[in-house]
This record gives C-alpha cells, sequence and structure tokens, in this order.
C-alpha cells in the first residue's frame, strides 16, 4: 500500500504542478479575494472536479480511450481550441489589469473553476491517460490507496496554491506579481496548445 500511495502522490503532484488555467485561477482568487475563506468556493469546486475525474479515471475510462483512439483525436481537437482561448483571455487578463485581479462572487468562482476543470481536455487526457492507466497495476486495498491519495494531492495543492495567493496579495495589493504570472501562464498554454495541434496533426 506504501508504494501506491507514493506512487500515486509523486504521479499526481506532478501533473498538477505546472503552470495552467486552473491553477492561475486559484492562485488570483487567493490573491484578490479579502480572507482566504472567501475563495474556498474556487478551492473546493477545483478539489470535487479533479476527485471526479480521477474516480472516473481509475474506474475505467482509460479503458474506453485506449479501445476507442477517435476519442483521443476528439479530446485532442478540442482541448487545442480551448487552451488557445484560454491563453488570449488569459494574456488579455494581464495586458488590461490596472490593479489587482478582482474578486469573484461565489457563483462564478464556482462556475469558473467547474469550466477549467472539467471542460480542459488536456487535463481529462493526463488524468485518463497516466492517472488512469497507472491504476490498472493496482488491485482492492492498494487501489483504493492510489486512488485516495492522488485525490488528497489535488485538494492539498489548491489550498496551498489559494494560501500562497492571500499572501501575495497582502505584499503586492497593487497586483502586479498577479498579472506577470498570467502573461507567463499564457505563454506557456499557448505553447501547450501548439504541442496538442502538432500530436494531433501527426
Amino acid at each position: 500500500m506504501m508504494e501506491a500511495a507514493v506512487h500515486a502522490f509523486l504521479l499526481a503532484l506532478g501533473l498538477i504542478l505546472p503552470l495552467g488555467v486552473q491553477n492561475v485561477f486559484i492562485f488570483n482568487q487567493g490573491a484578490s479575494q479579502p480572507s482566504l475563506r472567501k475563495a474556498l468556493p474556487a478551492v473546493i469546486t477545483a478539489g470535487v472536479c479533479d476527485t471526479l475525474l480521477i474516480f472516473l479515471a481509475v474506474g475505467g475510462v482509460s479503458l474506453l480511450m485506449l479501445r476507442w483512439s477517435w476519442l483521443t483525436d476528439i479530446l485532442y481537437g478540442a482541448g487545442c481550441l480551448f487552451l488557445l482561448y484560454m491563453a488570449w483571455s488569459i494574456w488579455r487578463s494581464g495586458q488590461s489589469q490596472a490593479g489587482a485581479p478582482s474578486p469573484l462572487r461565489a457563483s462564478r468562482q464556482v462556475a469558473f473553476a467547474a469550466s477549467v476543470s472539467l471542460l480542459n481536455p488536456h487535463a481529462i487526457l493526463d488524468t485518463v491517460g497516466v492517472i488512469g492507466t497507472s491504476s490498472l497495476q493496482y488491485e482492492g486495498g492498494d487501489r483504493w490507496v492510489f486512488t485516495l491519495t492522488a485525490a488528497l494531492v489535488s485538494w492539498c495543492w489548491f489550498a496551498g496554491l489559494a494560501a500562497a495567493g492571500r499572501g501575495v496579495g497582502r505584499i503586492d495589493p497593487a497586483g502586479g506579481i498577479s498579472r506577470n504570472l498570467n502573461r507567463v501562464s499564457a505563454l506557456v498554454i499557448f505553447g501547450l496548445a501548439i504541442y496538442m495541434a502538432v500530436t494531433l496533426l501527426r
């Protein structure tokens, strides 16, 4: 069981660490909200969505993806368009902000966090293709440990990210750090979209 837990921890952490739409959104909500508690709707929604994707992947969706390769092609095509749009939106946000990012109401936090979690085909492919297929080597209790550990990593990461954003918001009320992070993230996401397009064309 320890092997499954360590494997899931390293795998989930490696997938969630890179800059992405989801991470930038959670960080910005932590930075812009007046308190960490106000950013909890975004954190909880992202955690629930990631947990759902992980359970679906471990539950067998990864086998469908391996069996029907055309599903992967559709997700790659949709993912490329989605990431290009998000890169443009984040870049424009970073260029146009005159101050700190505006805090969102709880309902908008939930809606946006759900969209960048569940409508991001690249995140789905990562979860299904990597976590789902990696879970196939475990059975019984070991698979449960693997699944729960991967989900726990997501929850801890999003909570820590929002807390880091809150800390940055206190020392940088003008929002300069958040704007620069948005620009860097937009470039990374644009590069990822191009990579997905090249992979699809191959």
